[in-house]
């Protein structure tokens, strides 16, 4: 069992988040913004930044060579989806991709918005993890939560028309 403590100061203890997250056990900050037969779309229920969504494989693998052809099909669909939607509903113009296999969860990829308050950690990649932490550390307030949550609202009315 991992203790994991999420972006709304409330710890978990599981063997994978991702199964209880992808089977509702846990549910993430806002709900489920998309989901599909094959994958789990949420906000990463550890950084609190506007847009940052995880997609998240339901069935537990960690590699993209595990993917079947259907389920790699999905991917690709559901990864466009989400991100015409953070560009055109929530007006988001650049976003990082992240996929690890060494993780402890499922496959899973991150789209993390980039945003001009970021430039100040960097431009590059390195930058990411020094946001992710500002963003854990220094953004649980009120109204940065309220704004993240405005956005999974939306994501989650435009994903599911």
């Amino acid at each position: 069992m991992r203790k994991i403590t999420l972006s709304n100061g409330k710890t978990v203890e599981v063997e994978c988040l991702s199964c209880v997250l992808t089977s509702g056990l846990v549910e993430p900050d806002g709900g489920v913004i998309f989901e599909t037969e094959y994958f789990h779309a949420h906000q990463d229920v550890a950084y609190p930044i506007r847009g940052l969504v995880i997609l998240a494989s339901k069935r537990h693998i960690k590699c993209f060579d595990e993917l079947t052809e259907a389920e790699s099909l999905d991917y690709i669909n559901i990864l466009t989806k989400i991100r015409k939607a953070q560009r055109e509903a929530l007006g988001i113009e650049y976003v990082y991709y992240f996929y690890n296999e060494d993780t402890t969860h499922h496959f899973h990829t991150w789209m993390v918005p980039r945003y001009e308050w970021m430039y100040e950690f960097g431009r590059s990649v390195e930058s990411v993890r020094p946001v992710l932490l500002h963003a854990r550390n220094k953004m649980n307030d009120k109204k940065n939560v309220q704004e993240v949550i405005e956005a999974i609202n939306i994501l989650t009315e435009v994903l599911n028309k």
